[in-house]
Formats: C-alpha cells, structure tokens, sequence
C-alpha cells in the first residue's frame, strides 16, 4: 500500500518548563497538547511534505503549516498565517529562527537533541526531543510526536 495524498496528523507536544523546581514539588509547565487533523501529503525528490490548516482558538484566522521531512536528520517546520516561523530540526544541532506572532516576535532555538523519524508505506512515525529558548534564554525540554497515516491505512479513524 502506498500513502495517499489525504492522511491523517496526529501531532502531541510536550514543554517542561526548565523553571520547575521538581524538590519543591512545583511544576508550572508541563504543557501536554494533541491535535489530530486531516492534512495533504507529497513526496517529491524523496522528501516527504505534509501540509495542514491549524485554526485557533479564540482568535480569527488559521496559521498554514508545512512539515518537510527529509531523510532521517532533518525535519522543517513552516507555520504562516497569524503566527509565522520556520523552525529546522536537525539531530545534534542548534538552530535558530524568528518566530512572529499578532504581539511582535521572538527569536527561538532549538537544539534538536534526539530524532526518530520511520517511514513506512502508509505511514510516518517522527519523534523529537529538544531543548527551546526564546531570546537566548533556556526555556522549556521538549517533545513532539507525529504519527502521519495514510487514509487508506485500515488504522485510519476519524473520531467525532
């Protein structure tokens, strides 16, 4: 079987925030979120594209998002709209970007720490764990899952 140009995206991300004092007992950020979404797929010259619509709450607009997939060490994530950026994870490498937002931007880093990324014919597993700033300044650990499935794939499900 062969992945479709219609898949599913199921993205979870999750950011420690580096100020936790676990001895405390206090966590401020541990900021878990999921989003499932039906999104388009390409291949072209053997990178992988998916490219989806992310609508945001309480706010009008959606933000367009691109993730380029290139082999097994580098992964782009290209968000324009209402925010915009364009963050590249490479493994063992710190990258930097401006990440413009409706209150003014930011310059982010991320220091891409470990990368899993696996393709199957009807499926793409990535995952990422790295190390953010904003502005220079250590902010948060964090983890992205994203599991791209083909609609053909019979694990498909669109849960209502």
């Amino acid at each position: 079987m062969k992945m479709t140009k219609d898949v599913l995206v199921s993205i979870s991300g999750k950011h420690i925030d580096i100020m936790d004092d676990p001895l405390q007992g206090y966590e401020r950020g541990d900021d878990a979120i999921e989003v499932v979404t039906p999104a388009s797929y390409y291949c072209k010259n053997g990178k992988h594209y998916i490219i989806y619509d992310e609508v945001l709450e309480g706010m009008a607009g959606t933000i367009k998002n691109k993730i380029k997939i290139t082999g097994t060490d580098s992964i782009e994530i290209m968000k324009s709209g209402a925010s915009s950026s364009h963050m590249i994870f490479e493994r063992n490498r710190k990258n930097q970007t401006y990440y413009r937002t409706p209150y003014g931007q930011m310059l982010i880093g991320v220091n891409t720490k470990n990368m899993e990324v696996s393709v199957d014919d009807d499926r793409i597993n990535v995952e990422l764990d790295y190390e953010l700033d904003v502005n220079h300044e250590p902010l948060a650990d964090c983890k992205i899952r994203m599991d791209i499935m083909s609609k053909e794939n019979p694990d498909f499900t669109v849960l209502s």
